[in-house]
């Protein structure tokens, strides 16, 4: 059954760009509250804490007129206080008898009971037949009458106002713009999306070669770029598998093609024993080649997932080059060929066999392409701190156009498609190379052709 496409599997509370921009405008709107309560209560606060120390200032004055002077000079103060031009329209001013008759000041009709004495408190009162919003504090003084000392609020009303006002309308001017600026937020983010997965909808269609455009140095530029260099390294593959499997069908072609020949004429009721014989051996020997290839790939397969990594031990490079340049001396006289070693001790973590299977393939590779009457040199050496074993021919050399395609599986160089091989010796040391943490190295000489294998110090 189909998988339906993304769209109808995710909605709107699956899109992380719908989340994340309702969680900036929820982070704005946190943010304009926060700083609203900062101004309000900095500008409503501050002038509310001036007026309670205004109280408390003219509140002391006329208690220390009462202690000093009595009733009469506390009339008198209140009498003063009342008319000094200061403040004289915000001040609420009253001394108060026991059955609560205004003796002195402005203090008007008041709702409900008087704070108790002692405590500042917000009341309302009538002030020229209007009710107005009121702080004040009450004093019991000997006689049993209370000192009532206050402001009205309709200054702090007006400047609440404002603020709220204020407040109010930059809030929805702050909520308009978080909406707007998260629809913004999130048509650009569906949009760099958007990109990403039309290119990947493409690559699905087959359009390997499709790319993602990076724009900027952002994170989507970056996650852009590593995405195309995956899809480089994806397209890599598939064409070496394309080029393997085309390969293979042509390596098994020929020795297959030989085999049923060779059995077709063993069919024929006049064939000659004798040349039964030799067919019969002959098709053993291709069917053998044909079980080579494969351990092969089955060699390069088993190299690549790492499985011998952990049979590791300490080696002397040197000694394994030493013997085996003993062991390819007699083929290389064979061939007119001076093999010659050069080299001191050095020590890897590595796989014995392994490595002097590699060996084994460039010194083969360097005999048999190297010149006849020539020779070839096996280096052990520290190359920038690093051990490196080197097998160096004089022979006519790689074109360098064939350089960068020397380790895929099956290459072989035009000019050597006449010589026994599969061209799978390279791919071999790349990846026996590679299971040591290593790197092969190939160059191109004036004549020959060097290949290094550098491994890590042990």
């Amino acid at each position: 059954m189909a998988r339906p496409p993304a769209s109808s599997r995710f909605g709107l509370r699956g899109s992380i760009a719908f989340r994340l921009a309702v969680g900036y405008g929820l982070l704005l709107a946190a943010s304009m509250a926060t700083l609203s309560a900062i101004v309000y209560f900095g500008t409503v606060g501050v002038f509310e804490h001036s007026i309670d120390n205004k109280i408390m200032a003219v509140e002391t004055h006329l208690a220390d007129a009462w202690v000093r002077d009595g009733r009469a000079g506390l009339v008198r103060e209140i009498d003063a206080q009342l008319h000094d031009l200061i403040d004289t329209d915000t001040e609420v001013v009253g001394l108060v008898d026991v059955k609560g008759h205004l003796l002195a000041g402005n203090l008007g009709r008041w709702y409900g009971e008087l704070p108790a004495a002692g405590d500042l408190a917000f009341g309302q009162m009538e002030r020229s037949g209007t009710p107005v919003s009121v702080r004040l504090i009450a004093t019991r003084l000997d006689d049993g009458s209370r000192l009532v000392v206050g402001r009205d609020l309709i200054e702090l009303d007006a400047i609440r106002s404002v603020v709220e006002r204020a407040l109010l309308v930059s809030g929805a001017v702050s909520i308009l713009l978080a909406f707007f600026g998260a629809q913004i937020f999130r048509s650009r983010l569906e949009a760099r999306i958007g990109r990403i997965r039309r290119t990947t909808a493409r690559i699905a269609a087959g359009e390997l070669s499709s790319r993602i455009v990076v724009m900027g140095n952002d994170e989507f530029a970056r996650l852009a770029d590593d995405i195309n260099r995956m899809l480089d390294r994806i397209e890599a593959l598939m064409e070496g598998v394309r080029h393997v499997s085309n390969s293979i069908a042509h390596d098994l072609r020929t020795p297959l093609s030989r085999v049923r020949s060779r059995l077709d004429r063993a069919l024929q009721a006049s064939a000659d024993p004798h040349a039964l014989v030799a067919d019969a051996r002959l098709a053993i020997e291709d069917i053998d080649s044909v079980i080579s290839l494969f351990d092969k790939l089955l060699q390069i397969a088993a190299l690549e997932s790492g499985v011998r990594a952990g049979t590791f031990e300490k080696l002397d490079l040197a000694a394994i080059a030493h013997d085996m340049t003993e062991l390819y001396e007699a083929a290389a006289e064979e061939q007119g060929v001076a093999l010659r070693f050069a080299g001191t001790p050095t020590t890897i973590r590595g796989d014995r066999d392994l490595l002097a299977s590699a060996l084994a393939s460039l010194i083969d590779n360097a005999i048999k392409y190297g010149r006849t009457g020539g020779r070839v040199d096996v280096e052990v050496a520290t190359v920038d701190g690093a051990p490196a074993l080197t097998v160096r021919d004089y022979g006519q050399g790689v074109p360098l156009e064939d350089m960068d395609k020397l380790t895929r599986r099956f290459y072989r160089v035009d000019q050597s498609r006449h010589l026994p091989g599969n061209g799978l010796g390279l791919s071999i040391v790349t990846a026996i190379t590679q299971l040591h943490d290593g790197t092969l190295a190939l160059r191109r000489l004036e004549p020959g052709f060097e290949a290094s294998m550098v491994f890590p110090r042990a």
